[in-house]
């Protein structure tokens, strides 16, 4: 990341309250929840499904709610929020 100047965020190693990745894979098990497959084949397809019914504008209030999870960590001191 210094070679190539990058700033990186200083956050705990394994926060799901700051990875929003987390949250759109909850939506993915959300809408594949009843969809019982029996073989490996489907299961990767009802996901491709899934992840391609996750809107964009979905996709863009995850990467919005970030100042307000940033502040939320900051005012839980690292504990868990709701998010």
């Amino acid at each position: 990341f210094t070679k190539k100047q990058l700033e990186v965020l200083a956050w705990p190693a394994n926060s799901p309250d700051l990875n929003v990745i987390e949250n759109l894979w909850a939506i993915v098990k959300r809408k594949i929840r009843d969809r019982k497959p029996t073989t490996l084949d489907q299961l990767k397809q009802n996901i491709a499904t899934a992840w391609e019914a996750v809107s964009a504008e979905t996709c863009d209030k995850l990467v919005k709610s970030m100042p307000r999870r940033l502040q939320a960590v900051i005012q839980a001191k690292g504990a868990a929020t709701k998010y």
